[in-house]
């Protein structure tokens, strides 16, 4: 899955939203509450720290089983702990990817997040780095 880095700064402090309390429901419409939880600054949620996250776009559906899809933006984190299990951004042979880090038979290798299609597995190297770890995604929902 190809990844692109993108311009696009972290927006200064104190650009928070309200909050609901009452939780919007998925299902079953809900009634809606008046009540604020409190004041969410949905950047700062993503974004733990600023100076080491950058902004990536993603190309392709190897992610998509944990809600990575084609054309999102990715935040990746340098400064995050490379664990086994998490979503990474790593560059292999020069190229650079989104996938999720496992070991196997004492191998490190990269693996895709989607039952539906077939993407291989992909070796890690010597040569290769992981960059950095996913630490949230932005997806803007065209409504026509």
């Amino acid at each position: 899955m190809p990844v692109y880095p993108i311009e696009a700064p972290v927006p200064a402090e104190g650009k928070s939203v309200p909050l609901l309390l009452v939780r919007a429901s998925a299902g079953f419409p809900s009634p809606a509450g008046d009540d604020l939880e409190d004041e969410i600054d949905p950047i700062a949620w993503v974004v733990r720290h600023p100076a080491s996250t950058f902004w990536w776009r993603v190309e392709g559906d190897c992610l998509w089983d944990i809600g990575i899809r084609d054309g999102d933006i990715i935040a990746v984190d340098r400064a995050g702990k490379r664990r086994l299990g998490r979503a990474v951004l790593a560059i292999v042979d020069g190229a650079v990817t989104a996938k999720i880090l496992r070991k196997r038979d004492g191998r490190f290798y990269l693996a895709p997040a989607n039952s539906q299609e077939s993407f291989p597995d992909i070796e890690l190297t010597e040569d290769s780095e992981i960059w950095g770890v996913i630490a949230g995604v932005v997806r803007r929902y065209d409504l026509a």
